[in-house]
Protein backbone atom coordinates (compact mmCIF):
# COMPACT_ATOMS: atom_id res chain seq x y z
CA UNK A 1 0.00 0.00 0.00
CA UNK A 2 1.34 3.39 -0.77
CA UNK A 3 0.71 6.72 -0.58
CA UNK A 4 -0.27 7.30 -4.02
CA UNK A 5 -2.34 4.42 -4.00
CA UNK A 6 -4.53 5.95 -1.49
CA UNK A 7 -4.33 9.84 -2.60
CA UNK A 8 -6.02 8.01 -5.70
CA UNK A 9 -8.89 6.63 -3.46
CA UNK A 10 -9.19 10.24 -1.30
CA UNK A 11 -9.00 12.43 -4.55
CA UNK A 12 -12.20 9.69 -6.00
CA UNK A 13 -13.95 10.10 -2.75
CA UNK A 14 -13.46 14.07 -2.21
CA UNK A 15 -14.94 14.67 -5.98
CA UNK A 16 -18.02 12.28 -4.67
CA UNK A 17 -18.29 14.38 -1.97
CA UNK A 18 -18.19 17.68 -3.73
CA UNK A 19 -20.98 16.57 -6.33
CA UNK A 20 -23.28 14.87 -4.13
CA UNK A 21 -24.63 18.45 -3.02
CA UNK A 22 -25.32 20.29 -6.54
CA UNK A 23 -26.59 17.15 -8.43
CA UNK A 24 -28.96 16.71 -5.37
CA UNK A 25 -30.19 19.87 -5.86
CA UNK A 26 -30.45 19.75 -9.44
CA UNK A 27 -32.04 15.70 -9.28
CA UNK A 28 -34.84 17.80 -6.22
CA UNK A 29 -35.50 20.01 -8.75
CA UNK A 30 -36.00 17.88 -11.69
CA UNK A 31 -38.69 15.25 -9.54
CA UNK A 32 -40.09 17.45 -6.77
CA UNK A 33 -39.90 21.21 -8.08
CA UNK A 34 -42.73 23.41 -9.32
CA UNK A 35 -40.40 23.91 -12.57
CA UNK A 36 -37.80 21.96 -14.13
CA UNK A 37 -35.08 22.63 -15.65
CA UNK A 38 -34.50 23.94 -19.15
CA UNK A 39 -38.44 24.58 -19.68
CA UNK A 40 -37.81 25.41 -23.02
CA UNK A 41 -35.67 22.71 -24.39
CA UNK A 42 -36.77 19.62 -22.08
CA UNK A 43 -40.33 20.86 -21.16
CA UNK A 44 -41.90 20.01 -24.76
CA UNK A 45 -39.79 16.70 -24.64
CA UNK A 46 -41.37 15.49 -21.48
CA UNK A 47 -44.92 16.46 -22.24
CA UNK A 48 -44.44 14.61 -25.74
CA UNK A 49 -44.11 11.65 -24.23
CA UNK A 50 -46.12 11.77 -21.61
CA UNK A 51 -49.00 11.97 -23.57
CA UNK A 52 -47.79 9.53 -25.48
CA UNK A 53 -47.99 7.26 -22.94
CA UNK A 54 -51.23 8.50 -21.78
CA UNK A 55 -50.64 9.66 -18.37
CA UNK A 56 -51.69 12.67 -16.25
CA UNK A 57 -48.85 14.34 -14.91
CA UNK A 58 -51.32 15.73 -12.06
CA UNK A 59 -52.60 12.57 -11.47
CA UNK A 60 -50.95 10.54 -8.62
CA UNK A 61 -50.95 7.04 -7.90
CA UNK A 62 -51.26 4.92 -5.05
CA UNK A 63 -47.79 2.50 -4.27
CA UNK A 64 -50.11 -0.73 -6.62
CA UNK A 65 -50.79 1.20 -9.27
CA UNK A 66 -47.50 2.47 -9.33
CA UNK A 67 -45.78 -1.04 -9.14
CA UNK A 68 -48.31 -2.63 -11.50
CA UNK A 69 -47.04 0.25 -13.82
CA UNK A 70 -43.56 -0.50 -13.26
CA UNK A 71 -44.27 -4.44 -13.55
CA UNK A 72 -46.10 -3.86 -16.63
CA UNK A 73 -42.85 -1.72 -18.61
CA UNK A 74 -40.34 -4.34 -17.40
CA UNK A 75 -42.55 -7.12 -18.74
CA UNK A 76 -42.85 -5.53 -22.16
CA UNK A 77 -38.94 -4.70 -22.09
CA UNK A 78 -38.17 -8.07 -21.21
CA UNK A 79 -40.23 -9.42 -24.18
CA UNK A 80 -39.12 -7.09 -26.78
CA UNK A 81 -35.44 -7.54 -25.72
CA UNK A 82 -36.13 -11.43 -25.96
CA UNK A 83 -37.36 -11.50 -29.82
CA UNK A 84 -34.26 -8.78 -30.71
CA UNK A 85 -31.75 -11.18 -29.88
CA UNK A 86 -33.33 -14.06 -30.97
CA UNK A 87 -34.22 -12.16 -34.94
CA UNK A 88 -30.52 -10.13 -34.17
CA UNK A 89 -29.49 -12.19 -37.60
CA UNK A 90 -32.12 -10.59 -39.90
CA UNK A 91 -32.08 -7.17 -38.28
CA UNK A 92 -30.01 -4.02 -39.65
CA UNK A 93 -26.38 -3.26 -38.22
CA UNK A 94 -25.18 -6.48 -38.14
CA UNK A 95 -21.94 -5.66 -39.37
CA UNK A 96 -20.29 -8.86 -37.99
CA UNK A 97 -22.55 -11.40 -38.80
CA UNK A 98 -24.14 -12.55 -35.64
CA UNK A 99 -26.48 -14.97 -35.61
CA UNK A 100 -29.83 -15.54 -33.72
CA UNK A 101 -28.96 -15.74 -29.57
CA UNK A 102 -30.10 -18.91 -28.18
CA UNK A 103 -33.46 -18.50 -26.10
CA UNK A 104 -31.55 -19.60 -22.67
CA UNK A 105 -29.31 -17.44 -22.93
CA UNK A 106 -31.84 -14.43 -24.62
CA UNK A 107 -33.94 -14.84 -21.54
CA UNK A 108 -31.18 -14.58 -19.45
CA UNK A 109 -29.97 -11.58 -20.96
CA UNK A 110 -33.60 -9.97 -21.50
CA UNK A 111 -33.92 -10.24 -17.96
CA UNK A 112 -30.23 -9.17 -17.04
CA UNK A 113 -31.01 -5.56 -18.23
CA UNK A 114 -34.31 -5.45 -17.62
CA UNK A 115 -33.39 -5.72 -13.75
CA UNK A 116 -30.48 -3.50 -13.84
CA UNK A 117 -28.20 -6.50 -13.67
CA UNK A 118 -26.43 -6.40 -16.78
CA UNK A 119 -24.98 -9.97 -16.34
CA UNK A 120 -23.44 -11.38 -19.62
CA UNK A 121 -22.65 -15.16 -19.85
CA UNK A 122 -21.24 -14.49 -23.19
CA UNK A 123 -18.20 -12.07 -25.31
CA UNK A 124 -20.55 -9.17 -26.09
CA UNK A 125 -18.55 -8.25 -28.97
CA UNK A 126 -18.70 -11.75 -30.64
CA UNK A 127 -22.29 -12.03 -29.67
CA UNK A 128 -24.60 -9.22 -30.02
CA UNK A 129 -25.37 -6.82 -32.99
CA UNK A 130 -25.04 -2.99 -33.26
CA UNK A 131 -28.41 -3.14 -33.36
CA UNK A 132 -29.18 -5.60 -30.48
CA UNK A 133 -26.30 -3.70 -28.59
CA UNK A 134 -28.33 -0.32 -29.22
CA UNK A 135 -32.01 -0.74 -29.70
CA UNK A 136 -32.59 -3.65 -27.30
CA UNK A 137 -29.34 -3.21 -24.48
CA UNK A 138 -29.01 0.28 -24.41
CA UNK A 139 -33.09 1.25 -23.79
CA UNK A 140 -32.51 -0.92 -20.96
CA UNK A 141 -29.19 0.98 -19.31
CA UNK A 142 -32.09 4.00 -19.60
CA UNK A 143 -34.77 2.79 -18.62
CA UNK A 144 -33.82 -0.11 -15.96
CA UNK A 145 -31.97 2.92 -13.63
CA UNK A 146 -34.92 5.78 -14.35
CA UNK A 147 -36.64 3.22 -12.62
CA UNK A 148 -34.83 2.55 -9.87
CA UNK A 149 -34.49 6.08 -9.24
CA UNK A 150 -38.75 6.41 -9.42
CA UNK A 151 -39.04 3.73 -7.00
CA UNK A 152 -36.53 5.53 -4.48
CA UNK A 153 -38.18 8.53 -4.79
CA UNK A 154 -41.46 6.82 -4.19
CA UNK A 155 -40.49 5.17 -1.07
CA UNK A 156 -39.29 8.71 -0.02
CA UNK A 157 -42.33 10.56 -0.52
CA UNK A 158 -43.96 7.91 1.85
CA UNK A 159 -41.40 8.61 4.37
CA UNK A 160 -41.10 12.43 4.29
CA UNK A 161 -44.85 13.78 2.94
CA UNK A 162 -47.34 14.89 5.83
CA UNK A 163 -50.24 14.15 4.60
CA UNK A 164 -52.13 12.21 6.35
CA UNK A 165 -54.65 9.90 5.02
CA UNK A 166 -53.74 10.34 1.38
CA UNK A 167 -51.46 7.39 0.79
CA UNK A 168 -50.36 8.28 -2.95
CA UNK A 169 -46.81 7.92 -4.00
CA UNK A 170 -46.01 10.20 -7.10
CA UNK A 171 -47.05 8.79 -11.24
CA UNK A 172 -44.55 6.02 -12.57
CA UNK A 173 -44.79 7.69 -15.71
CA UNK A 174 -43.81 11.37 -14.85
CA UNK A 175 -41.28 9.98 -12.86
CA UNK A 176 -39.66 7.70 -15.97
CA UNK A 177 -39.87 10.17 -18.06
CA UNK A 178 -38.76 12.78 -15.98
CA UNK A 179 -35.59 10.58 -15.13
CA UNK A 180 -34.51 10.04 -18.95
CA UNK A 181 -35.32 13.39 -19.71
CA UNK A 182 -33.72 15.67 -17.40
CA UNK A 183 -30.86 13.44 -15.93
CA UNK A 184 -29.53 10.39 -17.89
CA UNK A 185 -29.98 11.29 -21.46
CA UNK A 186 -28.72 14.38 -21.28
CA UNK A 187 -25.79 13.76 -19.01
CA UNK A 188 -24.64 10.47 -20.78
CA UNK A 189 -24.63 12.25 -24.03
CA UNK A 190 -22.27 14.71 -22.52
CA UNK A 191 -20.36 12.15 -21.08
CA UNK A 192 -20.03 10.20 -24.29
CA UNK A 193 -18.37 13.31 -25.69
CA UNK A 194 -15.88 13.44 -23.37
CA UNK A 195 -15.60 9.81 -23.67
CA UNK A 196 -14.58 9.82 -27.25
CA UNK A 197 -12.07 12.67 -26.44
CA UNK A 198 -10.38 10.41 -24.37
CA UNK A 199 -10.01 7.39 -27.14
CA UNK A 200 -12.92 5.69 -26.50
CA UNK A 201 -14.50 4.35 -29.99
CA UNK A 202 -17.41 5.60 -31.48
CA UNK A 203 -18.13 3.43 -34.91
CA UNK A 204 -20.89 1.41 -36.69
CA UNK A 205 -18.27 -0.51 -38.44
CA UNK A 206 -17.41 -4.24 -38.21
CA UNK A 207 -14.60 -5.98 -37.23
CA UNK A 208 -11.33 -4.67 -38.39
CA UNK A 209 -8.29 -6.99 -39.27
CA UNK A 210 -5.04 -5.62 -38.37
CA UNK A 211 -1.27 -7.18 -38.81
CA UNK A 212 0.30 -7.20 -34.64
CA UNK A 213 4.40 -6.38 -34.50
CA UNK A 214 4.94 -9.68 -34.73
CA UNK A 215 3.86 -10.22 -38.05
CA UNK A 216 0.57 -12.18 -37.25
CA UNK A 217 -3.11 -11.21 -37.45
CA UNK A 218 -5.54 -10.07 -34.77
CA UNK A 219 -8.92 -8.98 -35.28
CA UNK A 220 -10.68 -6.27 -33.68
CA UNK A 221 -14.36 -5.38 -32.82
CA UNK A 222 -15.49 -2.08 -33.54
CA UNK A 223 -19.15 -0.39 -32.67
CA UNK A 224 -20.89 2.36 -31.10
CA UNK A 225 -18.78 1.98 -27.41
CA UNK A 226 -18.64 5.30 -26.10
CA UNK A 227 -22.40 5.68 -25.93
CA UNK A 228 -22.83 2.81 -24.20
CA UNK A 229 -20.41 2.91 -22.05
CA UNK A 230 -21.62 5.98 -20.73
CA UNK A 231 -24.81 5.06 -19.64
CA UNK A 232 -23.06 1.78 -18.77
CA UNK A 233 -21.71 3.78 -15.49
CA UNK A 234 -23.56 6.52 -15.17
CA UNK A 235 -27.05 4.07 -14.36
CA UNK A 236 -24.97 1.76 -12.44
CA UNK A 237 -25.42 -0.78 -15.44
CA UNK A 238 -22.10 -2.52 -15.65
CA UNK A 239 -22.51 -4.17 -18.79
CA UNK A 240 -19.92 -3.83 -21.54
CA UNK A 241 -19.40 -3.60 -25.08
CA UNK A 242 -16.28 -5.92 -24.71
CA UNK A 243 -16.02 -9.14 -22.51
CA UNK A 244 -13.30 -7.59 -20.92
CA UNK A 245 -15.30 -4.83 -19.93
CA UNK A 246 -13.38 -1.44 -18.35
CA UNK A 247 -10.79 -2.97 -18.60
CA UNK A 248 -10.39 -2.82 -22.48
CA UNK A 249 -8.39 -0.41 -24.07
CA UNK A 250 -11.82 1.06 -26.28
CA UNK A 251 -13.95 0.97 -22.98
CA UNK A 252 -11.16 2.46 -20.50
CA UNK A 253 -8.09 3.90 -22.29
CA UNK A 254 -6.89 6.34 -20.11
CA UNK A 255 -6.57 7.01 -15.98
CA UNK A 256 -8.58 9.66 -16.55
CA UNK A 257 -10.99 7.66 -18.10
CA UNK A 258 -10.77 4.91 -15.59
CA UNK A 259 -11.23 7.69 -12.79
CA UNK A 260 -14.68 9.34 -14.14
CA UNK A 261 -16.01 6.16 -15.03
CA UNK A 262 -15.50 5.57 -11.33
CA UNK A 263 -17.25 9.17 -10.49
CA UNK A 264 -20.06 8.37 -12.47
CA UNK A 265 -21.09 5.13 -10.65
CA UNK A 266 -21.17 6.78 -7.47
CA UNK A 267 -22.80 10.16 -8.79
CA UNK A 268 -26.42 9.40 -8.43
CA UNK A 269 -26.50 7.16 -5.56
CA UNK A 270 -24.61 9.97 -3.52
CA UNK A 271 -26.61 12.48 -4.98
CA UNK A 272 -29.92 10.94 -4.10
CA UNK A 273 -29.13 11.01 -0.21
CA UNK A 274 -29.11 14.80 -0.73
CA UNK A 275 -32.31 14.72 -2.44
CA UNK A 276 -33.27 12.52 0.25
CA UNK A 277 -32.55 15.58 3.05
CA UNK A 278 -34.44 18.33 0.94
CA UNK A 279 -37.40 15.97 0.89
CA UNK A 280 -37.15 15.33 4.58
CA UNK A 281 -36.75 19.67 5.24
CA UNK A 282 -34.08 18.22 7.43
CA UNK A 283 -30.95 17.88 5.85
CA UNK A 284 -28.93 16.03 8.15
CA UNK A 285 -30.96 13.20 7.38
CA UNK A 286 -29.52 12.94 4.52
CA UNK A 287 -25.72 13.23 5.83
CA UNK A 288 -26.62 10.33 7.99
CA UNK A 289 -27.52 8.25 5.31
CA UNK A 290 -23.96 9.33 3.15
CA UNK A 291 -22.23 8.73 5.93
CA UNK A 292 -22.94 5.80 6.94
CA UNK A 293 -22.69 4.40 3.15
CA UNK A 294 -19.08 5.88 3.43
CA UNK A 295 -18.12 4.11 6.39
CA UNK A 296 -18.89 0.94 5.06
CA UNK A 297 -17.43 2.05 1.39
CA UNK A 298 -13.18 3.00 3.52
CA UNK A 299 -14.12 -0.34 5.02
CA UNK A 300 -14.49 -2.14 2.32
CA UNK A 301 -11.87 -0.46 -0.32
CA UNK A 302 -9.27 -0.61 2.68
CA UNK A 303 -9.39 -4.12 3.70
CA UNK A 304 -9.62 -4.92 -0.39
CA UNK A 305 -6.24 -2.63 -0.88
CA UNK A 306 -4.54 -4.48 1.82
CA UNK A 307 -5.35 -7.77 0.47
CA UNK A 308 -3.92 -7.22 -2.92
CA UNK A 309 -1.31 -5.34 -2.07
CA UNK A 310 0.38 -8.40 0.08
CA UNK A 311 0.33 -10.51 -3.38
CA UNK A 312 -0.36 -13.53 -4.13
CA UNK A 313 0.65 -16.57 -1.53
CA UNK A 314 1.28 -18.94 -4.11
CA UNK A 315 3.81 -16.57 -6.11
CA UNK A 316 5.82 -15.55 -3.13
CA UNK A 317 6.33 -19.25 -1.69
CA UNK A 318 7.60 -19.95 -5.37
CA UNK A 319 9.82 -17.08 -4.80
CA UNK A 320 9.07 -14.47 -6.91
CA UNK A 321 8.78 -11.00 -5.83
CA UNK A 322 5.73 -9.24 -6.24
CA UNK A 323 7.03 -5.35 -5.23
CA UNK A 324 3.35 -4.53 -7.14
CA UNK A 325 1.42 -6.52 -5.28
CA UNK A 326 -1.26 -9.41 -6.87
CA UNK A 327 -1.05 -8.36 -10.25
CA UNK A 328 -2.75 -11.05 -11.94
CA UNK A 329 -5.89 -10.08 -13.95
CA UNK A 330 -5.19 -6.58 -13.52
CA UNK A 331 -3.79 -3.95 -16.04
CA UNK A 332 -0.87 -2.75 -15.33
CA UNK A 333 -1.62 0.65 -16.65
CA UNK A 334 -4.06 0.88 -13.64
CA UNK A 335 -2.16 -1.20 -11.15
CA UNK A 336 -3.55 -2.60 -7.24
CA UNK A 337 -4.66 0.58 -6.00
CA UNK A 338 -7.16 1.46 -8.67
CA UNK A 339 -7.88 -2.04 -9.40
CA UNK A 340 -9.00 -2.59 -5.89
CA UNK A 341 -10.79 0.85 -5.61
CA UNK A 342 -13.07 0.23 -8.85
CA UNK A 343 -13.79 -3.93 -7.58
CA UNK A 344 -14.53 -1.82 -4.43
CA UNK A 345 -16.88 0.78 -6.14
CA UNK A 346 -18.69 -1.14 -9.08
CA UNK A 347 -19.98 -3.78 -5.75
CA UNK A 348 -20.45 -1.24 -3.47
CA UNK A 349 -23.19 0.12 -6.22
CA UNK A 350 -24.39 -2.59 -8.35
CA UNK A 351 -22.84 -1.65 -11.32
CA UNK A 352 -20.54 -5.00 -12.26
CA UNK A 353 -18.73 -3.20 -14.29
CA UNK A 354 -14.87 -4.60 -13.79
CA UNK A 355 -11.54 -3.14 -14.89
CA UNK A 356 -9.99 -6.28 -13.34
CA UNK A 357 -10.99 -10.18 -13.06
CA UNK A 358 -12.43 -10.64 -9.67
CA UNK A 359 -11.76 -13.90 -9.66
CA UNK A 360 -7.78 -13.28 -10.05
CA UNK A 361 -7.87 -11.33 -6.90
CA UNK A 362 -6.50 -12.68 -3.37
CA UNK A 363 -9.34 -14.64 -1.22
CA UNK A 364 -9.75 -11.97 1.25
CA UNK A 365 -9.66 -9.18 -1.93
CA UNK A 366 -12.22 -11.27 -3.34
CA UNK A 367 -14.33 -11.16 -0.47
CA UNK A 368 -14.66 -7.66 0.06
CA UNK A 369 -16.72 -7.50 -3.83
CA UNK A 370 -18.64 -10.91 -2.49
CA UNK A 371 -19.42 -9.23 0.64
CA UNK A 372 -20.31 -5.67 -0.97
CA UNK A 373 -23.25 -7.28 -2.80
CA UNK A 374 -24.07 -9.07 -0.09
CA UNK A 375 -25.01 -6.80 2.63
CA UNK A 376 -28.28 -6.08 0.26
CA UNK A 377 -27.36 -2.94 -2.04
CA UNK A 378 -26.80 -0.61 0.00
CA UNK A 379 -23.23 0.86 0.14
CA UNK A 380 -24.36 3.58 -2.18
CA UNK A 381 -26.35 0.79 -4.27
CA UNK A 382 -27.95 1.04 -7.64
CA UNK A 383 -29.19 4.03 -9.28
CA UNK A 384 -32.31 4.34 -6.70
CA UNK A 385 -31.96 1.02 -5.36
CA UNK A 386 -28.69 1.92 -2.53
CA UNK A 387 -31.71 4.97 -1.18
CA UNK A 388 -34.45 2.73 -1.03
CA UNK A 389 -32.85 -0.28 0.10
CA UNK A 390 -30.74 2.02 2.89
CA UNK A 391 -33.87 3.14 3.66
CA UNK A 392 -35.71 -0.30 4.56
CA UNK A 393 -32.43 -0.59 7.18
CA UNK A 394 -33.14 2.65 8.39
CA UNK A 395 -36.27 1.58 9.34
CA UNK A 396 -34.93 -1.89 11.01
CA UNK A 397 -32.67 0.13 12.54
CA UNK A 398 -35.77 2.53 14.25
CA UNK A 399 -37.33 -0.54 14.79
CA UNK A 400 -34.58 -1.78 16.93
CA UNK A 401 -33.72 1.12 18.51
CA UNK A 402 -37.34 1.65 19.95
CA UNK A 403 -37.35 -2.26 21.24
CA UNK A 404 -34.15 -0.81 23.13
CA UNK A 405 -35.73 2.41 24.71
CA UNK A 406 -39.42 0.57 24.86
CA UNK A 407 -41.65 2.75 22.76
CA UNK A 408 -43.33 2.92 19.86
CA UNK A 409 -40.57 3.37 17.12
CA UNK A 410 -40.72 6.44 15.05
CA UNK A 411 -39.48 8.11 11.83
CA UNK A 412 -39.47 11.25 10.95
CA UNK A 413 -42.51 11.74 13.23
CA UNK A 414 -44.90 8.69 11.92
CA UNK A 415 -44.70 5.35 14.03
CA UNK A 416 -43.49 2.18 12.52
CA UNK A 417 -45.79 -0.53 13.05
CA UNK A 418 -46.14 -4.22 12.96
CA UNK A 419 -47.00 -3.89 8.87
CA UNK A 420 -44.17 -2.00 8.13
CA UNK A 421 -41.87 -4.27 10.03
CA UNK A 422 -43.32 -7.34 8.29
CA UNK A 423 -42.98 -5.80 4.73
CA UNK A 424 -38.75 -4.60 5.85
CA UNK A 425 -38.38 -8.58 7.20
CA UNK A 426 -39.68 -9.89 3.64
CA UNK A 427 -37.50 -7.47 1.66
CA UNK A 428 -34.56 -8.51 4.02
CA UNK A 429 -35.41 -12.22 3.98
CA UNK A 430 -35.81 -12.68 0.12
CA UNK A 431 -32.17 -11.75 -1.28
CA UNK A 432 -31.05 -14.92 1.14
CA UNK A 433 -33.34 -16.89 0.06
CA UNK A 434 -32.68 -16.63 -3.61
CA UNK A 435 -28.72 -16.18 -2.70
CA UNK A 436 -28.23 -19.98 -0.66
CA UNK A 437 -31.01 -21.59 -2.28
CA UNK A 438 -29.61 -21.67 -5.63
CA UNK A 439 -25.94 -21.74 -4.64
CA UNK A 440 -26.86 -24.85 -2.52
CA UNK A 441 -28.76 -26.38 -5.16
CA UNK A 442 -26.10 -26.29 -7.52
CA UNK A 443 -23.18 -26.93 -5.57
CA UNK A 444 -24.99 -30.45 -4.63
CA UNK A 445 -26.52 -31.00 -8.69
CA UNK A 446 -24.08 -32.54 -11.02
CA UNK A 447 -25.07 -29.85 -13.88
CA UNK A 448 -24.57 -27.62 -11.60
CA UNK A 449 -20.74 -28.46 -11.15
CA UNK A 450 -20.25 -29.75 -14.53
CA UNK A 451 -19.20 -25.87 -15.61
CA UNK A 452 -16.63 -25.19 -12.36
CA UNK A 453 -13.31 -24.84 -13.38
CA UNK A 454 -12.21 -25.15 -10.03
CA UNK A 455 -12.93 -27.65 -6.82
CA UNK A 456 -12.57 -26.95 -3.01
CA UNK A 457 -13.82 -23.21 -1.86
CA UNK A 458 -12.62 -21.25 -4.30
CA UNK A 459 -15.54 -23.12 -6.62
CA UNK A 460 -18.00 -22.95 -4.03
CA UNK A 461 -17.04 -18.82 -3.61
CA UNK A 462 -18.21 -18.82 -7.50
CA UNK A 463 -21.24 -20.52 -7.19
CA UNK A 464 -22.06 -18.33 -4.39
CA UNK A 465 -20.92 -15.43 -6.12
CA UNK A 466 -22.49 -15.64 -9.03
CA UNK A 467 -26.06 -15.84 -7.29
CA UNK A 468 -24.95 -13.39 -5.08
CA UNK A 469 -24.65 -10.95 -7.96
CA UNK A 470 -27.39 -11.99 -9.65
CA UNK A 471 -29.85 -11.47 -6.52
CA UNK A 472 -27.90 -7.95 -6.17
CA UNK A 473 -28.43 -7.06 -9.63
CA UNK A 474 -24.81 -6.42 -9.49
CA UNK A 475 -24.14 -8.14 -12.48
CA UNK A 476 -20.14 -8.93 -11.70
CA UNK A 477 -18.24 -12.73 -11.84
CA UNK A 478 -15.93 -14.93 -10.97
CA UNK A 479 -15.25 -15.92 -14.35
CA UNK A 480 -14.16 -19.42 -13.56
CA UNK A 481 -17.41 -20.47 -13.74
CA UNK A 482 -18.54 -21.33 -17.03
CA UNK A 483 -22.22 -19.91 -17.01
CA UNK A 484 -23.38 -19.98 -20.28
CA UNK A 485 -25.34 -23.19 -19.88
CA UNK A 486 -29.03 -23.67 -19.52
CA UNK A 487 -29.03 -24.10 -15.94
CA UNK A 488 -27.18 -21.05 -15.02
CA UNK A 489 -28.84 -19.03 -17.91
CA UNK A 490 -32.17 -20.05 -16.70
CA UNK A 491 -31.70 -20.10 -12.68
CA UNK A 492 -29.48 -16.83 -12.91
CA UNK A 493 -31.87 -15.01 -14.81
CA UNK A 494 -35.17 -16.24 -12.89
CA UNK A 495 -33.20 -14.75 -9.53
CA UNK A 496 -32.24 -11.86 -11.40
CA UNK A 497 -35.74 -10.80 -11.94
CA UNK A 498 -37.09 -12.19 -8.25
CA UNK A 499 -34.23 -9.99 -6.23
CA UNK A 500 -35.13 -7.30 -8.20
CA UNK A 501 -38.99 -7.29 -8.08
CA UNK A 502 -39.76 -8.98 -4.79
CA UNK A 503 -38.05 -6.30 -3.33
CA UNK A 504 -39.10 -3.53 -5.33
CA UNK A 505 -42.44 -4.17 -4.32
CA UNK A 506 -42.17 -4.43 -0.51
CA UNK A 507 -40.31 -1.13 -0.59
CA UNK A 508 -43.19 0.02 -2.20
CA UNK A 509 -45.84 -0.91 -0.19
CA UNK A 510 -44.02 0.36 2.79
CA UNK A 511 -44.03 3.62 0.98
CA UNK A 512 -47.50 3.46 1.20
CA UNK A 513 -48.25 2.47 4.37
CA UNK A 514 -46.28 5.16 5.65
CA UNK A 515 -47.58 7.91 3.36
CA UNK A 516 -51.22 8.67 4.70
CA UNK A 517 -50.01 8.33 8.58
CA UNK A 518 -50.06 11.33 10.81
CA UNK A 519 -47.03 12.75 12.41
CA UNK A 520 -46.21 13.68 16.05
CA UNK A 521 -44.00 16.30 17.46
CA UNK A 522 -40.57 14.90 18.71
CA UNK A 523 -41.19 14.31 22.13
CA UNK A 524 -38.28 13.75 25.05
CA UNK A 525 -38.12 9.88 24.58
CA UNK A 526 -37.86 10.18 20.22
CA UNK A 527 -34.26 8.58 19.01
CA UNK A 528 -32.73 11.48 16.53
CA UNK A 529 -32.12 9.43 13.55
CA UNK A 530 -29.83 12.59 12.06
CA UNK A 531 -26.87 11.93 14.31
CA UNK A 532 -23.48 10.32 14.50
CA UNK A 533 -25.18 7.83 17.32
CA UNK A 534 -28.03 6.68 14.52
CA UNK A 535 -25.47 6.49 11.67
CA UNK A 536 -23.29 3.92 13.92
CA UNK A 537 -26.22 1.98 15.13
CA UNK A 538 -27.18 1.97 11.46
CA UNK A 539 -23.55 0.57 9.94
CA UNK A 540 -23.89 -1.94 13.00
CA UNK A 541 -27.44 -3.20 11.76
CA UNK A 542 -26.54 -2.93 7.88
CA UNK A 543 -22.85 -5.20 9.38
CA UNK A 544 -25.19 -7.63 11.63
CA UNK A 545 -27.65 -8.86 9.48
CA UNK A 546 -25.61 -9.66 6.46
CA UNK A 547 -22.84 -11.53 9.05
CA UNK A 548 -25.80 -13.88 10.24
CA UNK A 549 -27.01 -14.39 6.83
CA UNK A 550 -24.06 -15.19 5.20
CA UNK A 551 -20.92 -15.55 7.66
CA UNK A 552 -21.23 -19.46 7.51
CA UNK A 553 -21.40 -19.62 3.77
CA UNK A 554 -18.78 -16.76 2.89
CA UNK A 555 -16.38 -19.06 6.54
CA UNK A 556 -16.69 -22.34 3.94
CA UNK A 557 -15.83 -20.04 0.81
CA UNK A 558 -13.58 -17.16 0.56
CA UNK A 559 -11.99 -17.93 4.27
CA UNK A 560 -10.94 -21.30 3.77
CA UNK A 561 -9.56 -20.25 0.37
CA UNK A 562 -7.69 -18.14 2.44
CA UNK A 563 -6.72 -20.31 5.17
CA UNK A 564 -6.36 -23.60 2.38
CA UNK A 565 -3.81 -20.78 0.65
CA UNK A 566 -1.46 -20.23 3.72
CA UNK A 567 -0.79 -23.22 4.47
CA UNK A 568 0.50 -23.89 0.64
CA UNK A 569 -2.09 -26.99 -0.29
CA UNK A 570 -3.73 -26.90 -3.78
CA UNK A 571 -7.83 -28.19 -4.46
Amino acid sequence: MTAIGWLQILVFFAIIVAITRPLGVYLHRVFEGDRQPLPRILGPVERGLLRLSGANPKEEQTWGAYARSMLLLSLLGVLVTYFIQRMQGGLPWNPGQMKAVIPASAFNTAASFTTNTNWQGYAGESTMSHFTQMAGLAWHNFTSAAVGIGIALALARGLTRKQPGKHTLGNFWVDLVRGLVYVLIPISFAVALIFISQGVIQNLSGPLTVTTLEGGKQILALGPVASQEAIKQLGTNGGGFFNANSSHPFENPTALMNLLQLCLVFAIPAALTYTYGRMAKDQKQGWALLAAMSILFFAGVGASYAAESHGNSAVARAGISQPLGNMEGKEVRFGVSASALFATVTTDASCGAVNSMHDSMTPLGGLVPLVNIQLGEVVFGGVGAGLYGMLVMVLLSVFIAGLMVGRTPEYLGKKVEPREMKLAMLYVLIFPVLILGFAGWSLVAKYGLATSNNGGPHGLTEVLYAYSSAAGNNGSAFAGLGANVPWYNWTLGLVMLAGRFFMIIPALAIGGAMAGKKTVAPGPGTFPTNGVLFTLLLVAIIIIVGALTFFPALSLGPIVDHLVGQTGQVF
